[in-house]
């Protein structure tokens, strides 16, 4: 009787993970996959994990470097940003050095392929401008135009923020849009939050765009991420809300909303690790860092989406 009675409750646990792992899969649609760009170590270059639930993280091609950079002076690829493009190719843009004016760009058709880089010199008309650190890029369906935006120092702006630490960085977020990333128009101001911000990535969400952000304020220290909103791309964007991340310290968020809830990934810096936490209305989060499994040694990046066919193509490396 209990040898009948084990093998019942050996089937019903068996039945139970067979659904948990159904229900994850029907997060994302048959055809689909996870991608998340990202570099190691000082910026060698392009890597990439994917996934099929969002939350077991696997490198591509045993960790192999995708792509190398040989854009600006100092040769970095770091905080590598990737999306789908209206043309359907996908367009990266990343930080090619801790103190160039300008950002690296390049796109293809299947992420194995790219293009010649190119640096894209964005803030080389200010004199007093220090960085340019983050770069992503978000489509705009009403304007039919790419926004690249990232965080810049500009030397005497803001002296209520400025602080002694970190170097003296005191930064807000700027932007350029294109049609078809040859040419940009003038570099703008899009978000000044009253704090020292960095690494900015928006999602569109409906008739919304939401910001995923880091407070990068030193003292008292922040070092948090944070949401702020707009309905329109460019903005104006909302004043930015409480942390939703932990007394951890946390930057290069990238969101996604899978199966009607936000996760945002982000890197746990000073501790050597990524994290995640999530969230169904955007205002309430919970870390779920300890559900999450990445490659060993990865920092921020991207998440996106690429068909099964482009996938199981890149993961063949054909």
């Amino acid at each position: 009787m209990m040898n009948f009675l084990n093998k019942i409750k050996f089937l019903l646990c068996l039945l139970l993970l067979v659904s948990i792992s159904a229900n994850s899969q029907s997060l994302l649609k048959k055809d689909e996959v996870l991608l998340f760009s990202y570099f190691k170590g000082n910026g060698d270059g392009l890597h990439l994990a994917y996934s099929t639930d969002g939350y077991k993280w696997t490198a591509l091609q045993n960790d192999k470097i995708f792509l190398k950079p040989t854009a600006g002076k100092d040769k970095l690829m770091r905080d590598p940003n990737i999306i789908r493009g209206h043309d359907g190719k996908f367009h990266m843009v990343w930080t090619v050095s801790w103190n160039e004016k300008g950002i690296g760009y390049a796109t293809s058709a299947d992420l194995i392929n790219w293009s010649e880089q190119k640096y894209i010199p964005v803030m080389e008309h200010e004199p007093n401008a220090r960085n340019t650190w983050a770069p992503e890029i978000t489509y705009d369906p009403k304007t039919k135009l790419y926004m690249i935006y990232w965080a810049t120092t500009i030397t005497g702006l803001y002296p209520e923020t400025q602080s002694k630490e970190d170097n003296g960085y005191n930064h807000r977020m700027y932007y350029v849009t294109t049609k078809d990333f040859k040419t940009f128009s003038p570099t703008k101001l899009l978000y000044e939050p009253g704090f020292n911000v960095i690494d900015a990535n928006i999602v569109a969400d409906g008739k919304e765009f939401i910001m995923f952000l880091k407070d990068e304020t030193r003292e008292p220290a922040q070092k948090n991420l944070k949401v702020a909103k707009a309905q329109n791309l460019t903005g104006p964007y909302t004043k930015a809300g409480p942390p939703i991340t932990g007394k951890y310290w946390a930057e290069g968020p990238t969101g996604l909303k899978l199966g009607g809830k936000w996760i945002v990934y982000f890197d746990k810096y000073t501790e050597g690790k990524m994290g995640a936490v999530q969230s169904a209305d955007l205002e309430n989060w919970t870390d779920i860092s300890d559900q999450m499994v990445f490659p060993k040694g990865m920092r921020h990046g991207t998440v996106f989406k690429v068909t099964r066919k482009e996938f199981e193509k890149l993961n063949q490396g054909q």
